[in-house]
């Protein structure tokens, strides 16, 4: 199973690697200016520079914090014209990154490591949570109140790259993954816990695991496993560019990333008021405003958690990312360690938050 399951991640690489081999290799050009209308001042009109933002999945709370500030005019204020790309289930935002239809993207540090691994010149901007959102649960009827009752169950979660936080989980509490539990593909949905086709299902706790109390189930009907709490969260939502780009456009770099950590900071802060900008972005009844509201109290909690200053939100914490690092080494995600020193362009966020007023 697991060679299979590595043998589609190297698939999905090779494929990025086919559309950087076609790309120039020369370093890109800044952005073109786009001129916007000069309003009631009459004056000169003011050109902008055209970015292009690539999200990791559909227009959601997930990314409250850069449709905030692009609503707000933080993007307008740092000079720049963001366009907001949505993601889905096909689109690859690494490609996107590298082959030039996005200047800037959001994706896991999992995913960065193994781009970076095989050869690709990304870049992580700012590090946009910072603690896993990942949970495990199971129904309390089933009696699993402590992970080694987990051995001979159906254990459910995503795969790609998205199932070593669970493996490491398995392996923290002495279980053998190959041998001790029944690992299966989870869908997008939550149908295969509702439906008992398995005993742990994997949530996030911005997302699924609200789906799942949304359903009607109470919280006191679940057993809860906190992934992160066990010491095996791997980061996940991270800012990306493609190396050449932020070296030829360094000053854009820094706007950009300042811009969103506002973003971010004012969606926190005015939650309510964010949630009214983030539906008018999702597709008409993919999602109530309601589920948009818990996912951005849950978000928010990993991206400024509790001691974190605004100025903090975006920073590289050294810790988090040698254990998203050694996780990823250990279970072949990567070949070679990685060089974080080489994969974290530090200095494009300390310039950002020097003046977060700016």
């Amino acid at each position: 199973m697991y060679k299979t399951l590595k043998l589609g991640l190297l698939v999905m690489v090779m494929l990025v690697v086919t559309v950087l081999s076609a790309c120039s290799t020369k370093s890109e050009p800044a952005a073109q200016p786009v001129v916007v209308g000069s309003g009631e001042s009459g004056e000169a009109d003011k050109p902008l520079t055209k970015v292009k933002i690539q999200l990791k999945w559909v227009p959601q709370a997930q990314f409250a914090g850069i449709y905030a500030a692009k609503e707000k005019g933080f993007f307008a204020d740092e000079g720049i014209d963001a366009e907001i790309i949505p993601g889905g289930p096909d689109i690859v935002i690494e490609q996107q990154v590298v082959n030039g239809a996005a200047d800037v993207g959001i994706t896991g540090v999992d995913s960065l490591l193994v781009s970076r691994d095989n050869g690709l010149p990304l870049v992580s901007l700012a590090q946009i949570s910072q603690k896993s959102s990942y949970r495990l649960i199971a129904k309390k009827s089933l009696g699993i109140t402590d992970p080694a009752q987990m051995k001979g169950k159906k254990v459910s979660t995503w795969f790609g790259s998205q199932q070593f936080q669970v493996l490491a989980f398995m392996e923290k509490n002495g279980l053998d993954p190959k041998k001790d539990i029944e690992l299966v593909k989870q869908g997008f949905t939550m149908d295969q816990f509702f439906n008992d086709q398995v005993d742990v299902a994997t949530a996030t706790i911005y997302n699924e695991y609200h789906v799942v109390l949304e359903s009607g189930t109470k919280e006191s009907d679940l057993d809860v496993f906190n992934i992160e709490d066990a010491g095996v969260g791997m980061l996940e939502d991270t800012l990306i560019a493609k190396k050449d780009w932020v070296d030829s456009n360094r000053e854009l770099a820094v706007k950009v990333t300042r811009a969103i950590l506002k973003g971010w900071n004012y969606a926190i802060d005015n939650q309510n008021e964010t949630v009214d900008i983030v539906m008018s972005n999702v597709t008409e009844g993919s999602s109530t405003r309601e589920h948009q509201v818990t996912m951005l109290e849950e978000i928010a909690k990993l991206i400024r958690p509790e001691g974190f200053t605004e100025q903090q939100v975006g920073s590289f914490v050294d810790e988090s990312f040698t254990r998203t690092a050694d996780i990823a080494l250990n279970y072949g995600l990567i070949k070679k360690a990685a060089n974080l020193d080489e994969a974290l362009e530090k200095s494009i966020y300390e310039e950002a938050v020097i003046d977060m007023t700016k």
